[in-house]
Order: C-alpha cells, then sequence, then structure tokens
C-alpha cells in the first residue's frame, strides 16, 4: 500500500556570507477539515445496494451435498469417561466390542458462484467434501435463485486452497466476473451474497478491514481479505464483490468462538484463486513449490539470544532426508529471511513464498547460520498433498493430525503437567484428521498420563477441552493460568467441560501430588 508522507523543510541559503531562511507551512492534521473533504465518502453514499444486488444475486448459487456415513456401533454406549457416571466400567481396551457397522445419510450447505453462461461454478473444497471420517459424498445439487436444481460435476478441487470448481448443464445463465483484488483498499466497501444457515439467498455488506491477512491456519497459501460484512456457516464459497460488482474474494472462513459471526470474516483473495481456478477448468493438476523442512517463527526469546531483528525470518527445525533443502546445504537452526530477494516475516511467510515458485525452479536463500548470513540456491519440489504431509509428520499413514511423545519437546509431558495430560490447541488441521465439528474450540488431549486423575476419570487422547472452571480454553497458557488461580484459590481439582463426538460433560481433575 502507497505510503505518503509530508515534511517540513527549512533551508539555509549563504548568500555572500548572509544567511537567507525559507521555511514552508507547517504539518496540518491528517483529518483537517479542507484535506479530508476530498478523500472522504460522499455524504450519504452509498444510499443503497439494492440496484447492485439485483443484478448480482442471480449468479449466487446454493450448492447441497448428500453423504452416505458409516459409523461403528458401540455395545456399551456409555464407555469409558461417561459411562462411569452412570455406573459402567471404562473401556479397558480403547476400542471396545463394537457391533456391526452401520449407515447414516448426511447433507451439506454452502455457497458458489457462477462465473460463465454454460455453468462452471467456484466454491470452497470444504462445501463440497466428505464432512466426517467414514462418509462418501454421493451427490451435488446446485440451486440457482429461481429456485431451479441441477446436479453437478464436480470438475476439480484443491484443498491446499480450499478451492472447488463445479459444472451444471445449462446455458445462457447469468455470471459474475472476476475483479482485481491486488488494488482493493483498507476501508473499501464489500458486498457478501451466500446462503448461511440454509435460509436462502442472504446480503451483508461492510468494509474490507485488513489484507493479505495470515490466519496460521491455512497452509502455504494463508492470505485472505478481513471484512467485517458478516460471514457465517453456510456463506463458504460465496463472492465477495467490491463496488463495481466485481469478485475480488471467496468467503472462506470466519474467527469465532461462538461459530456465529462477530465481525472477522475471511475471504480467498481474487489473485490467488483465480489462476488456480483456470487450471482446475482445465483439468489440470495445481502445484505449488516444496523445499522438504520444518519451520517455526523466530519469538522474542529466540530473536534476542541469536541476535536476530524481532520478526526477522523463520527457523528451520527439520529437514527431511534427500529432500531439496538437504540436497541444498540446509540444517537444523538455519534462518531463512529472504527468499529470491523477498523478506519472510509473519505477514509474508516462508510456506507461502516457497509454495508459489514453480517446482523445479531453483530459488534463492538467504540464510543466517550460526550468527553468520550465507546464500543457499534450491530445487524445489513439488509439495505432497495434505493427506501426505500429515502421513509425512506423523510418520504413518494413519496419522490423526496430532503430535506424538517427541514432536514437541518444548510442550510439557503428560508427567510434568499438572494435571497428567499434554493438550494442544484444536487447529482446523487437527479438526479435520480428527472429524471433529468446525465450531468446537479449545485444547485436544494427546496423551494422558496413566497414573493421573484424569487417566482414572476416563479422558483420553482425541478428547477436547473446551472450558476450565467455566473459562474458554483454546490455548495451553490459558488452561495453566485457570490451574495457577485454583491453586492460589486453596483447590486441588479443576473442572473441566471435555467434548466428546456430540457429547459433553463436565469432569473436575484433580492435580497431581
Amino acid at each position: 500500500m502507497p505510503v505518503r508522507y509530508a515534511y517540513a523543510i527549512t533551508a539555509a541559503l549563504l548568500l555572500g556570507g548572509t544567511a537567507a531562511s525559507m521555511t514552508l507551512p507547517a504539518q496540518t492534521a491528517q483529518n483537517e477539515p479542507g484535506a479530508i473533504q476530498a478523500a472522504a465518502p460522499r455524504p450519504g453514499a452509498p444510499m443503497s445496494f439494492a440496484d447492485m444486488v439485483a443484478r448480482l444475486s442471480p449468479a449466487v448459487v446454493n450448492i447441497s451435498t448428500t453423504q452416505k456415513v458409516t459409523l461403528q456401533q458401540q455395545q456399551n454406549p456409555f464407555d469409558g469417561l461417561f459411562g462411569q457416571f452412570f455406573g459402567f466400567p471404562p473401556d479397558q481396551g480403547g476400542k471396545g466390542d463394537g457391533g456391526a457397522p452401520i449407515t447414516r445419510e448426511a447433507q451439506s450447505l454452502g455457497s458458489g458462484f457462477l462465473i460463465s453462461p454454460d455453468g462452471y461454478i467456484v466454491t470452497n473444497n470444504h462445501v463440497i467434501a466428505a464432512g466426517m471420517k467414514g462418509a462418501v459424498v454421493e451427490s451435488i445439487t446446485v440451486t440457482l435463485s429461481n429456485h431451479k436444481e441441477y446436479p453437478a460435476k464436480l470438475i476439480g478441487r484443491d484443498p491446499g486452497s480450499d478451492l472447488a470448481v463445479l459444472k451444471i448443464t445449462a446455458t445462457d445463465l447469468p455470471f459474475v466476473k472476476w475483479g482485481d483484488s491486488a488494488h482493493a483498499r483498507v476501508g473499501d466497501w464489500v458486498i457478501a451474497i451466500g446462503e448461511p444457515f440454509g435460509l436462502g439467498g442472504t446480503v451483508t455488506a461492510g468494509i474490507i478491514s485488513a489484507l493479505d491477512r495470515v490466519t496460521g491456519q491455512a497452509g502455504p497459501l494463508d492470505r485472505f481479505i478481513q471484512t467485517d460484512a458478516a460471514i457465517n456457516q453456510g456463506n463458504s464459497g460465496g463472492p465477495m464483490f467490491d463496488m463495481q460488482g466485481n469478485v475480488i474474494g471467496i468467503n472462506s472462513q470466519i474467527y469465532s468462538q461462538s461459530g456465529g459471526n462477530i465481525g472477522i470474516g475471511f475471504a480467498i483473495p481474487a489473485q490467488y484463486a483465480r489462476p488456480v481456478v483456470d487450471k482446475l477448468m482445465k483439468g489440470e493438476k495445481v502445484t505449488r513449490g516444496y523445499l522438504g523442512v520444518g519451520i517455526q517463527p523466530v519469538t522474542d526469546d529466540i530473536a534476542s539470544a541469536w541476535g536476530l531483528q524481532k520478526n526477522e525470518g523463520e527457523i528451520i527445525s527439520r529437514v527431511e532426508s534427500d529432500g531439496p533443502a538437504a540436497k541444498a546445504g540446509f540444517k537444523q537452526g538455519d534462518v531463512v529471511v529472504r527468499v529470491n530477494g523477498q523478506e519472510v516475516t509473519p505477514d509474508n511467510t516462508l510456506s507461502f513464498l516457497v509454495a508459489n515458485v514453480a517446482p523445479g525452479q531453483s530459488a534463492r536463500f538467504d540464510v543466517i547460520r550460526d550468527g553468520k548470513p550465507m546464500t543457499l540456491n534450491a530445487t524445489l519440489g513439488t509439495r505432497p498433498s495434505e493427506d501426505e504431509l500429515a502421513a509425512l509428520s506423523g510418520g504413518n499413514g494413519d496419522d490423526d493430525g496430532l503430535p506424538g511423545d517427541d514432536d514437541d519437546q518444548e510442550q510439557a509431558t503428560p508427567a510434568q503437567s499438572p494435571l497428567g495430560i499434554q493438550a494442544v490447541p484444536l487447529t482446523p488441521s487437527i479438526a479435520r484428521a480428527q472429524r471433529i465439528d468446525p465450531s468446537v474450540h479449545g485444547l485436544i488431549i494427546a496423551a494422558v498420563d496413566p497414573s493421573s486423575d484424569a487417566a482414572a476419570k476416563g479422558l483420553k487422547r482425541g478428547d477436547v477441552i473446551v472450558s476450565a472452571n467455566r473459562q474458554p480454553v483454546t490455548t495451553v497458557a490459558q488452561l495453566n493460568a485457570v490451574i495457577a488461580s485454583a491453586k492460589s484459590g486453596g483447590r486441588d481439582a479443576v473442572g473441566l467441560f471435555v467434548q466428546r463426538g456430540p457429547n459433553g460433560l463436565f469432569v473436575a481433575v484433580k492435580f497431581k501430588k
């Protein structure tokens, strides 16, 4: 974004030994009435979005799927954690004596928009993907604003960007064109049209709150337009329009502790979405650069200890054997500060920069190793699928998204924890791997000390701690603060609200002796 500066300048000119001075007018306030008048919106504008909405809405569609879900029955429905409260012994083996599998039908709802008169539709991948473990998508249906329904064919999907392209068989359909999100500005008006909660066509308006927002939870293409336009469940896949009626974003995520809108929504920028959509429409596979490393941020403590600038670069925590980084000479502990001349920062991450280099191309990496700058050149590979990456990080193909015993040495082990548990934040990637409803927020248990009261109460790996002493906890620090407060108050236990599947229950867990 261009930044304009105003300078007050004093110049001294020596003329025949005499100093003459020239002083320019002093700076004025940014919101000086005379200066702000040209930049402020016209009084009363926009008076209404009605005419624009009437033109755009026919191109926005509802997308629904039907899914078959295979579930394993349990002979004892009150097994483990919840069974003890009804007099049933806990499941000692952790697997139970399951009965015959049963099949249920499920549905999902979302939004999308037509980008051609012959029926090509853009939406989010998660709108048309299986919603839980054991689910299979059997059909996709598209409903237009005139209530006509069409069966849809999946043309292509890209989980890495959360984008998908569908096709319906029809002609002369209403459609919309892409806009240029690169020229969007914070403060611009935007309109979101979609199908929240399956209510039918709904329009919300707001402004762009931030650009190139990094959420830390969206993989290699973690760049979003943030808006305060109301976006809720079901808006996913719908378009974000600018005031010229062009699509500058695809509504994708919300930040919420309750699952509802709190004025922080995120849209995939058109400048990143359009190239992916173009490839999917052609039947091409979307590929991205891959370095083959584990990455962690440069914290304030590490920056101080290593003599780095704050927010300078990212640390290589792991180098895959025989990967592009290993072949280029990367070592654990290297700090990558630039990729092809672009600085690595919290808003311009190493993952993002590498992913946007084509596989097979060479990239230059400016690295700090043991306090000394150096340059490494790596020929990038092709980024594996998200499932393959999960298997690589977990060491096997059955990775459940949770860290293993040795995955995070900085995380307290169950034996060290006051409650006898190892808990980590429930990220979207872990939630998908565990098939946990996206509306659930908290800490997920990775391990339990078998000698602890937590184990005696039936807590186990995969349980989600939603609150502690009735306070929501989404970080380990929040949980530790509740524990410390309880201890200082003379208490010997903390009341946890634990979610397991669709069930939840308060459980008092005593501190370890």
